[in-house]
């Protein structure tokens, strides 16, 4: 039987969904979705809960006026159904999974006294709107819609009344309970129109706010249907308005595409406050008092602002595309780098805070490493230079220029911080000798003729092996720079490992198997399915060699045992394909990272540990055991003389006598 890995942390926010950032109305936590996972995080602890359940990517999310509940949708294949859970927050528990939607959750929304949840579907679910029964956890009303409609909202003082927006208008529904039914109005807009993102209703359900495309802000009043004001006077929002929020006095948090988050006033309709965010503003969430708010970005970044003067403050940051590659120090496990577009992140793996960001605009860094001495962060770019960078500083310690054409894909150093042994994406392998202020070639090794996706050096530092995608593994002499073996399956390579003892190596690629490989011979030893959907891309084995993790396209992080070669573990939570996987070095932690930015850090099984302990245990009761034998045979050697030599004197008195006897005769 597979049990499942337990999570330890996550580093991550997934910024692209609308209002996805939630702050809980104890004031105390803030929840947010990474990939298929919703983060319950404490504010001032940074302890993190998680709520587990979805098998796909979360696409909204939404908490009760109490915090009681929790609702959650996701996306999925087409023709597939999407499945919405609602959550007991105290409990961390799911209640319901429901079941009706295809494809996409577009919109939740719960109603005043907690007694219904509308649920909204996508294009391909016909624009579905769907009030469920929250206790019973089942459908009572549902009506299709002709235009695609983005969101759906409950008003703040009914149960039965909602509004909806629509890509080209905004209706105000209703639930007939006699008919069964959902009555809507229209919004009379004139001739002015709109292509609308969303609404923020007021606490007297008087008057509601609808964001457009445009950069514009619409006030409606609710009652009469017809819309009143424009805001702001003169000036647009750029990239169009993506979230709203209300004060109590009736002013209007404004959250554009550009990045910047205003304050509109309710009297004038002009801008009073506003502040520049990096990346476009997605989600608002008050606190109880409104006197602060949490903002978050599609860069991922969540921000702490004031409601009067809107002065932020950055809380927490995060990857927001594809992270490459992750790397430990030597020996060392309170840090650890990833790579990603345009930046090298350092992180502190105890409270997962950024310690260090390296940037490099407008390019890629595909692979990092550190240096065995911790003087350096090495890493591979997309413009073929590989750079090394202070670890503390971050500042750029060297630059080899033209490294490899296309890209350096991979990199690995040797245990004496000499020589760098390099991969490029049009299948070289090169040695780059360090010095104090030099960088020189030592040799090009041109065999593969795909990218190198990995390279692994051995301890005494003579040989490296490299996996490309050519569908070869090429063992190489480090001093005379030549070929001494080649592995060859109809696979594309993705990750060549040692294993520790040096005598056999692991392989993972495009074919989903997991080989095991003799390096006296180069015959293989042992295929494994590593996966029955996709391709595996990541690798990491522990010190003694017993287990080994691997993750790949089909999301999921698995913990194999070695000689078995059976998957006892498995860890779901990624939305993306994982690229990478490392254990820490002190084999306490495994750390994967995903295409979708997230960084996992799951806990190493106590059982997987266990049985490193009692492996080290029988050595120590041998020792034991041999200084007790040690010390019983000392005792035995002394006292075995007096004995041995009254036995010999008794012996030879016998002789002596029987001598004398015989002679006499």
């Amino acid at each position: 039987m597979q049990s499942e890995l337990e999570i330890q942390a996550v580093i991550g926010f997934t910024g692209i969904i609308t209002q996805g950032l939630v702050l809980h109305p104890d004031n105390e936590h803030i929840l947010y979705p990474l990939g298929s996972t919703i983060v319950v995080r404490h504010i001032i602890t940074r302890q993190q809960t998680f709520l587990r359940g979805h098998d796909n990517q979360i696409s909204v999310i939404t908490v009760s006026r109490t915090g009681d509940y929790v609702a959650s949708g996701q996306k999925t294949y087409m023709g597939f159904q999407a499945d919405i859970i609602i959550w007991d927050f105290k409990e961390r528990s799911m209640i319901h999974r429901l079941k009706l939607h295809k494809v996409l959750i577009q919109s939740l929304s719960f109603s005043y006294n907690e007694l219904y949840l509308a649920s909204l579907g996508g294009i391909d679910d016909k624009n579905m709107l769907i009030i469920w029964d929250i206790k019973a956890g089942k459908a009572l009303y549902g009506t299709p819609n002709r235009d695609p409609v983005n969101q759906v909202q409950f008003y703040n003082q009914s149960d039965e009344k909602m509004i909806a927006v629509l890509n080209t208008g905004v209706q105000i529904l209703t639930i007939d309970k006699l008919n069964k039914k959902i009555q809507s109005v229209d919004v009379s807009f004139g001739n002015v129109k709109r292509t609308f993102t969303c609404v923020a209703i007021d606490r007297n359900d008087k008057f509601c706010y609808c964001g457009t495309k445009t950069g514009d802000v619409f006030e409606i009043q609710m009652d009469n249907a017809i819309y009143k004001r424009l805001a702001p006077v003169k000036k647009l929002f750029s990239q169009g308005v993506n979230c709203l929020g209300l004060l109590q006095n009736g002013d209007i948090i404004v959250g554009a595409g550009d990045g910047m988050i205003a304050k509109v006033s309710f009297q004038t309709m002009q801008i009073v406050a506003s502040s520049e965010l990096l990346g476009g503003v997605t989600s608002i969430s008050f606190t109880n008092d409104q006197t602060h708010f949490f903002a978050g970005t599609v860069q991922s970044n969540i921000y702490w602002l004031d409601t009067e003067k809107l002065i932020p403050e950055l809380r927490n940051t995060c990857h927001y595309e594809r992270i490459n590659d992750v790397a430990f120090p030597h020996n060392y496990s309170d840090v650890f780098a990833t790579s990603s577009l345009n930046d090298i992140r350092v992180w502190n793996a105890k409270n997962r805070q950024e310690l260090l960001r390296i940037q490099v605009p407008n390019l890629e860094c595909w692979a990092v490493a550190f240096m065995n001495d911790g003087k350096s962060i090495v890493s591979g770019w997309s413009d073929g230079k590989i750079r090394a960078f202070l670890p503390q500083s971050g500042r750029l310690l060297y630059v080899i220029n033209d490294a490899h054409i296309h890209g350096c894909t991979s990199l690995t150093c040797t245990s004496d911080c000499q020589r760098i042994i390099s991969g490029g994406s049009e299948g070289e392998v090169r040695v780059w000798e360090i010095g104090k202020q030099t960088q020189v070639m030592k040799s090009s090794m041109k065999e593969h003729r795909g990218r190198v996706w990995s390279i692994q050096v051995r301890r005494n530092n003579d040989q490296a092996v490299s996996a490309s995608a050519d569908g070869s593994c090429i063992i190489w002499d480090l001093k005379s720079f030549t070929r001494v073996m080649c592995l060859f399956e109809s696979t594309l390579f993705k990750m060549v490992l040692y294993h520790p003892e040096e005598s056999q190596l692991l392989t993972t690629g495009s074919d989903r198997k997991i080989t095991y490989w003799e390096t006296f011979d180069g015959q293989a030893i042992r295929m494994l399915d590593g996966s029955e959907e996709g391709e595996v891309n990541a690798l990491a084995i522990t010190k003694e060699g017993e287990h080994f993790v691997s993750g790949g396209e089909d999301k999921e992080v698995k913990l194999w045992g070695y000689d078995e070669g059976i998957c006892y573990f498995k860890g779901q939570g990624h939305s993306g394909t994982i690229t990478r996987i490392t254990i820490s070095p002190d084999q306490k932690t495994i750390i994967s990272v995903g295409a979708e930015g997230a960084i996992f850090i799951w806990k190493m099984p106590e059982s997987v540990i266990n049985s490193k302990a009692q492996q080290e245990l029988p050595t120590v009761q041998s020792v034991k055991k041999q200084n007790d034998i040690q010390q019983q045979s000392q005792q035995q050697q002394q006292s075995v003389p007096k004995d041995a030599q009254s036995q010999k004197s008794n012996q030879v008195a016998k002789s002596v006598k029987s001598g004398t006897k015989s002679s006499k005769k």
